[in-house]
C-alpha cells in the first residue's frame, strides 16, 4: 500500500515537473546563440499639410451649393469640418479663399490660402466641365501639397450640381474672394484644427456615400489653366509632399513643430512591443471685411 502510494507521489511529482518546463519554456525566445532577445517595433507616420483637406469631400460639397460665394463660406464653416488646414502651424485653421476661372464648358474654383508677408499658396482646384449627358466634376491637389497627379473625378447628371446654371451664366463676372489675410468675412471666427485621426473619421463619414474615384491624370477635354496656378508661398512649416527650393529652405530653418500623437501635420506613433533589441522604422507616409485672425 505504501509502495502504491509512494509510486502515485512520483508519478505526480514528475507531471508537475514537466507542466512547470513547459511553461518557462514558452515564456523565452532563444536566438540562434541561446540568449534571449525581445523585439520592440516603432513605426512613427508623418502627416503632411494635404492631409488638412480632403479633396473628395471638397468635391461633395460643390455639388451641394448654388454660387462660388457660398461654396467659400461653406468650406471655412467648422459645422462643414472640411478645412482643417494649418500651413504656417499657428493652431488655427487657415482661411481659404475661393477664385472663379474658366471657359466656355469648363469652369472652375481656385482655391487659395493667404499667408503673412504677403504670400499665397494654391491648395487646389475643383473644375466642372458641362456635357451632353451630365457633368464631369475635377479636383486637382497642388503638387506641392499632394504631390503629382493627385485627381478625384466623379460624372454626374446636371440636376445633382445645384450651381450648374449659376456656374454657367453668362451675364455675370467670375466670383473672387473680397477676403485675405487678416481680413474675412463678419461672422467668420477662427478655430483650431482637429486631430488628424479625428478629422479622418469625420472625412470617413462625409464621404461613405461619395461617387469620386481617384486619378492620376485629368480626365476633362481640354485643359483650363488656373489664374493662381503659379502662386506658392515660401514659409508654409507643415511638410509638403513637393517642396520648392524655397519652401525647403524655408523648413530647414524652421522646423515642423512635433506634438503628441494624433495631432495633424505631426507624428502618430505606434509600437508593436516585446524589449532589449529595439529597431526603428519610419515611414512617411459679399460681405464687409473684419480685421484679425490669420
Amino acid at each position: 500500500m505504501n509502495k502504491t502510494i509512494l509510486q502515485i507521489g512520483l508519478g505526480l511529482f514528475a507531471f508537475l515537473f514537466v507542466i512547470s518546463s513547459c511553461s518557462n519554456c514558452s515564456r523565452k525566445s532563444t536566438n540562434s546563440y541561446g540568449n534571449n532577445y525581445n523585439v520592440s517595433i516603432q513605426q512613427t507616420i508623418t502627416q503632411d499639410a494635404a492631409s488638412g483637406l480632403d479633396l473628395k469631400a471638397v468635391g461633395e460639397l460643390v455639388k451641394k451649393v448654388k454660387t462660388g460665394e457660398e461654396f467659400e463660406r461653406s468650406l471655412n464653416d467648422p459645422s462643414t469640418g472640411i478645412n482643417n488646414l494649418d500651413l504656417d502651424e499657428n493652431n488655427q485653421v487657415d482661411y481659404i479663399n475661393v477664385t472663379e476661372y474658366g471657359s466656355t464648358d469648363i469652369r472652375g474654383f481656385s482655391l487659395t490660402v493667404d499667408l503673412a508677408a504677403g504670400e499665397t499658396q494654391e491648395v487646389a482646384t475643383i473644375e466642372i466641365e458641362k456635357t451632353a449627358n451630365g457633368a464631369n466634376v475635377q479636383t486637382h491637389g497642388n503638387r506641392h501639397l499632394y504631390g503629382n497627379n493627385y485627381y478625384y473625378r466623379s460624372q454626374t447628371s446636371l440636376t445633382d450640381v445645384l450651381l450648374i446654371s449659376w456656374l454657367f451664366s453668362s451675364n455675370r463676372p467670375f466670383y473672387s474672394s473680397p477676403y485675405g489675410y487678416g481680413n474675412y468675412p463678419n461672422d467668420y471666427r477662427s478655430y483650431t484644427p482637429r486631430s488628424y485621426d479625428n478629422y479622418r473619421r469625420d472625412m470617413s463619414k462625409t464621404t461613405s456615400s461619395s461617387t469620386y474615384t481617384p486619378s492620376n491624370s485629368s480626365t476633362l477635354s481640354k485643359e483650363v489653366a488656373s489664374p493662381n496656378a503659379t502662386k506658392t508661398a515660401s514659409n508654409i512649416k507643415a511638410p509638403l509632399k513637393s517642396p520648392t527650393t524655397a519652401q525647403k529652405s524655408f523648413q530647414a530653418r524652421n522646423p515642423s513643430k512635433q506634438v503628441k500623437s494624433g495631432g495633424f501635420g505631426k507624428k502618430t506613433t505606434s509600437t508593436a512591443k516585446s524589449s532589449s533589441y529595439s529597431p526603428t522604422v519610419r515611414k512617411s507616409t459679399t460681405s464687409s471685411f473684419r480685421g484679425g485672425g490669420k
